[in-house]
């Protein structure tokens, strides 16, 4: 099952799907469409489950490709499918290759899939809280630019993620944001335990319309408080779980 955003759908230049944790082969914690490469899942499922997402995006599994992330600035540029080597380390892809999905793992942080359909230019980056803070959005629209794309022309939807409600965090956690920027407190407010809650969707909303996006749609869900529906790192922490599984979000250009 994948959920989809109207202002990616309306441009008939890319396919893309922000994949719920339902429709896999994967069981117990894992259950079912677990497309992590990095949990503890059993590898011949994790690839089962990437190759019926490749299917609804109507591509083959090798031709959907996905990172190494480390909650870093680092953008990798898709020419092919991976070699040999395995995925690149990176925290956002970009490509112009018509054929060739690009693609995000979360369970709590933020998938943003981009688009310059005109230009025939697509992105996915993973926006973690550290991600969003030190420029990986900003980083990925450059990346984008460098190949043709155009800031105005640019749309982009955010996915599931974890909602504010969700996101309690520590007074430190609020400071590093506050270091950078005091107008970033707008993004923080006081939960029932009189602790900060942080909206990590407006946050990244805000730094895309900053950086001279107009057009982003941001998809409700919480990640956090749904388990029927998506997996949780939060969640599952919460719970003693010794791992979780990923999620998949991904765009292509249409061939």
């Amino acid at each position: 099952m994948k959920l989809t955003s109207p202002v990616l759908t309306e441009r008939a230049e890319v396919k893309h799907g922000f994949f719920t944790r339902q429709g896999g082969v994967s069981e117990g914690i894992y259950a079912s469409l677990n497309c992590g490469l990095g949990s503890q899942d059993n590898p011949e499922a994790v690839a089962e489950n990437r190759r019926l997402a490749a299917e609804q995006l109507g591509i083959i599994s090798e031709c959907l490709l996905t990172c190494y992330q480390f909650h870093s600035t680092e953008v990798a540029r898709v020419k092919h499918p991976w070699g040999p080597d395995g995925p690149q380390r990176a925290d956002a892809l970009v490509t112009d290759r018509p054929g060739l999905a690009i693609g995000i793992l979360t369970a709590d942080c933020l998938p943003v899939l981009l688009a310059d359909g005109q230009a025939g230019v697509i992105g996915a980056a993973h926006a973690g809280w550290k991600g969003a803070l030190t420029g990986i959005l900003e980083a990925t629209l450059q990346a984008m630019q460098d190949l043709g794309a155009r800031l105005d022309r640019i749309t982009a939807a955010t996915g599931p993620a974890i909602a504010v409600e969700s996101y309690e965090v520590g007074p430190e956690f609020r400071d590093h944001f506050l270091e950078q920027d005091p107008a970033h407190d707008h993004f923080f407010t006081t939960g029932p335990a009189e602790r900060p809650h942080f909206d990590l969707k407006a946050f990244a909303q805000a730094r895309l319309h900053a950086s001279g996006v107009r057009d982003v749609d941001v998809l409700p869900q919480d990640t956090c408080s749904e388990p029927d529906q998506f997996f949780s790192y939060r969640r599952a922490t919460h719970r003693g779980e010794t791992d979780y599984g990923r999620s998949l979000s991904a765009i292509c250009l249409a061939e």
